[in-house]
């Protein structure tokens, strides 16, 4: 890969090298192409030959008396034509015999030319300003080679330890002093990492950032590609580096090399990092531990429509993100899909305010094989996800505890008593409870007997329906019922300590899972 170091020119700007002590000594005045006074300057030049032009190889500030140019106006403007035809950065005319003012005709042709000119009033000794500037450039040059080499070290030692991705991006951020933006090729976000003021601040401004992603680069906005064999997938973006350009095109290039070989090293596919991105998003949105109008720029950027937009907030069972997005896709449905912890997988959908979120919510799970689909109340504030995340994600919990005979997508009302045990389980007093009440069962060789009671609580205290289901006949099933009761010292007939008995499981099996 050919890196920005490769054709490295560290440069001082025209305006830089004009603010020098040793130049401000000679009382520099612009006289025409002030508005080019960025421009680069590669080297320092001095020469006095008219031809001067078919030396140069572009970037280098000329420095002259004009001595061999005075009394020949065409010879004059043919010096300005040249010097622009060689893409010099400026030239500076010292004031003196030659010309004790600055000369019209080259200064009309250098405006016309956008060639910045300089003229010097006082005299001043251009070996000094070339060794000044050339010293800098020297300098600048070890400290860009310099840079080079400890980003890449640092980038390369954090690869081989096995640093996650954002790992990395920190550390570019850190050399760079700027926020760091990684996009796929839609310039959807995918990771971000810098000051979180100042990421949440490139962030919001992130559609029109899209739009000019693929111009030129201006005001410290530098990317480099991602990808490799021929094909392109993402780029990375240095948003408002303060450094000069070829340096940060040097830090972009050093970085995009990384993560390349980090993505080739953990053999990831081409949604891994996607994958990533939604899963920060939706983890953060589920723990509440980021304030949700902190997380909408990074929804936005990500590309979940927030605007005017009614949120369904879900959570699958033992469901494959790759599938649920896969069938996302397929009904025309945005939202994003994350995997979260103990098999659970979070979908947040994104619809229209005059769409119907409850006829939209049960094609997707009437899609969906073998999973239960538990769903919160739809949201039209995106203050309220979070709230809404929390609430399927307990809906979920509850339903793998096992709730029986569920509809095919699963809300609050359907977990009951069992969802508002699942809400207490970790509460001092309820863990006591359950302990007390299940003693009996809890202690020795009980687990068969819990098992029975489990299902028979479960299914109404439905005698035949418990035997039918452990596969025993009605005596054995009686037997086992006895037991049960001798051992809790409870009547299971009676419908108060029934309760009590199923509650105290319910939180058991809660505690449990």
């Amino acid at each position: 890969m050919t890196t920005a170091l490769d054709h490295l020119e560290p440069a001082l700007s025209v305006r830089q090298v004009l603010t020098l002590e040793r130049v401000l000594a000679g009382e520099p005045e612009v006289v025409a192409g002030a508005a080019q006074l960025d421009r680069a300057v590669r080297w320092v030049h001095v020469a006095e030959a008219p031809d001067v032009g078919v030396m140069l190889t572009g970037g280098e500030m000329v420095l002259t008396t004009g001595v061999l140019l005075a009394g020949d106006e065409g010879a004059q403007a043919e010096y300005i034509q040249s010097l622009h035809r060689a893409e010099a950065a400026a030239v500076v005319l010292g004031l003196g015999r030659a010309f004790p003012s600055p000369p019209d005709v080259m200064r009309r042709a250098a405006e016309r030319c956008g060639l910045p000119m300089v003229v010097l009033h006082r005299p001043f000794p251009f070996a000094e300003l070339t060794e000044e500037v050339q010293s800098r450039l020297v300098r600048r040059k070890f400290a860009a080679v310099s840079l080079s080499e400890a980003v890449r070290t640092s980038l390369t030692g954090l690869i081989t330890a096995g640093a996650p991705l954002q790992r990395l991006l920190d550390d570019v951020a850190q050399h760079s002093a700027c926020p760091v933006v990684v996009t796929n090729l839609a310039h959807r976000v995918l990771a971000t990492a810098g000051e979180r003021p100042a990421v949440d601040d490139v962030l919001r401004d992130w559609e029109r950032i899209a739009r000019q992603a693929g111009g030129s680069e201006g005001d410290g906005w530098i990317r480099a590609e991602l990808g490799g064999r021929g094909e392109r997938w993402g780029q990375i973006l240095l948003c408002g580096y303060r450094g000069d350009t070829a340096t940060g095109r040097l830090l972009a290039d050093r970085a995009a090399e990384a993560l390349v070989l980090h993505r080739m090293l953990a053999g990831n596919s081409a949604h891994t990092w996607e994958e990533q991105s939604a899963q920060s998003l939706l983890t953060d949105l589920v723990s509440g531990v980021v304030p949700a109008r902190q997380l909408l720029p990074r929804a936005r950027a990500a590309g979940l429509p927030v605007n005017r937009r009614t949120f369904v907030p879900l959570v699958v069972r033992d469901g494959d993100p790759a599938e649920l997005d896969r069938v996302l896709r397929l009904l025309g449905l945005p939202g994003i899909v994350a995997e979260l912890a103990d098999g659970a997988t979070a979908v947040l959908l994104s619809l229209a305010r005059d769409q119907d979120a409850a006829v939209l919510t049960a094609n997707f799970a009437a899609r969906l094989t073998e999973t239960v689909v538990a769903a919160a109340d739809p949201r039209t504030d995106w203050d309220d996800v979070p709230a809404g995340m929390r609430e399927a994600r307990h809906v979920a919990d509850a339903v793998a505890s096992g709730v029986l005979d569920l509809p095919a997508v699963v809300r609050l009302k359907d977990v009951h008593l069992r969802g508002l045990i699942r809400l207490l389980r970790d509460d001092p007093q309820v863990q006591s409870f359950a302990e007390r009440e299940l003693d009996g069962l809890l202690r020795g060789a009980g687990e068969d007997l819990l098992a029975v009671l489990r299902t028979y609580l479960a299914t109404g205290r439905n005698k035949s329906r418990t035997a039918q289901l452990h596969h025993v006949s009605r005596p054995a099933l009686y037997r086992r019922l006895e037991a049960i009761q001798t051992r809790l010292g409870v009547d299971l007939d009676d419908f108060e300590q029934a309760a009590s008995v199923h509650i105290a499981l319910l939180a058991h099996d809660a505690q449990q899972g």
